[in-house]
């Protein structure tokens, strides 16, 4: 038995026992977490910051710039898609004044998103329509007439995908010829076959070249379409609408760079660093070799002038001759 003194006594001792006990595991532990503490914390640390948020900012810039990505995901992470916000394309190929529609509401949904028109889209090709395409069109130097084509629709993102508008006439049978009897290529066809002629494309004797289609048609006196095959047309805006003629015809050439052989150029259109035209497919100047198959005829893929398969070209050089009219859309 103990009395309530001796337990007191009792108590304290305990307690003191237990308090000691706790500084001795705070004084061994503490120096301890000295030494090894601060080194494992950075490792910790080192491997949150270093590893995971670089593994989390690796997978944000793979969809930032993955190819793979729906591209209007992709530029809206980059925050310079025009196309984002208005989801839409034109369905016809121009636009001015006095035109109505869905594709004018959807030009003006680009136009008020990229801040050159105020308010909401009419659906009505009016004069603050007209005057928001001429801003755009100063502002990114496109030619200024306040009507919407191929650039100004591009430079707001609503022009339709043009893979779309490319025609592919199957391939013909060995050794079947157009209407004056030359052979045609993998990419050509002739008379009823051929695709239409596009509207508005001129009368008489001549060559139309559809841009948007990569398409050539020559046309003969009484309207007739001779012949008709795809092209690889310029990656850029460097082809002048509008009613052209043959100027300048050479066997071969040496495209602007000097790395490209021209073979049987028929020039229509002269620019600021050279000539563009019709030619055959441009060879490599440094090893003889191709820049291009006939199966890829229908992409735009040159710098300016227009390629042709071989055997296009040779119909192209007996056809256009100096003068032959070339009207281009």
């Amino acid at each position: 038995m103990t009395t309530p003194q001796q337990r007191k006594i009792m108590m304290a001792g305990i307690g003191v026992v237990v308090l000691g006990c706790l500084v001795a595991a705070v004084v061994n532990g503490g120096s301890g977490s000295g030494a090894a503490s601060p080194d494992t914390t950075v490792v910790v640390e080192n491997s949150i910051v270093d590893i995971a948020p670089v593994v989390e900012e690796t997978t944000t810039t793979v969809v930032a710039v993955d190819s793979s990505a729906p591209a209007a995901e992709v530029q809206d992470l980059a925050g310079d898609d025009p196309t984002a916000s208005t989801a839409c394309s034109l369905t016809v190929r121009s636009l001015a004044s006095g035109d109505i529609g869905e594709s004018v509401t959807c030009l003006q949904n680009a136009l008020i998103t990229a801040g050159f028109l105020a308010g909401t889209a009419t659906g009505t090709y009016d004069n603050a329509t007209v005057d928001a395409v001429k801003k755009l069109q100063t502002a990114r130097d496109l030619f200024v007439d306040g009507k919407t084509g191929r650039e100004t629709a591009l430079s707001v993102g609503v022009w339709p995908d043009e893979t779309s508008l490319v025609i592919h006439t199957p391939p013909p049978a060995p050794g079947a010829v157009d209407l004056l009897g030359y052979e045609l290529s993998s990419v050509a066809t002739s008379g009823p076959d051929a695709p239409p002629l596009p509207a508005n494309s001129g009368t008489g004797r001549r060559l139309v070249y559809d841009r948007a289609g990569q398409r050539i048609w020559a046309v003969g006196d009484d309207n007739v379409v001779i012949r008709s095959w795809l092209i690889s047309g310029s990656k850029y805006n460097n082809e002048t609408r509008g009613t052209h003629a043959v100027y300048s015809r050479s066997d071969v050439s040496t495209a602007w760079n000097g790395k490209a052989y021209l073979y049987k150029m028929v020039r229509w259109l002269k620019t600021d660093i050279g000539a563009i035209g019709f030619h055959a497919l441009p060879i490599h100047v440094a090893d003889n070799t191709p820049y291009q198959t006939d199966a890829e005829l229908g992409t735009r893929l040159s710098g300016g002038c227009q390629r042709q398969a071989n055997l296009d070209a040779d119909f192209t050089w007996d056809f256009a001759q100096i003068g032959t009219p070339v009207i281009v859309l």
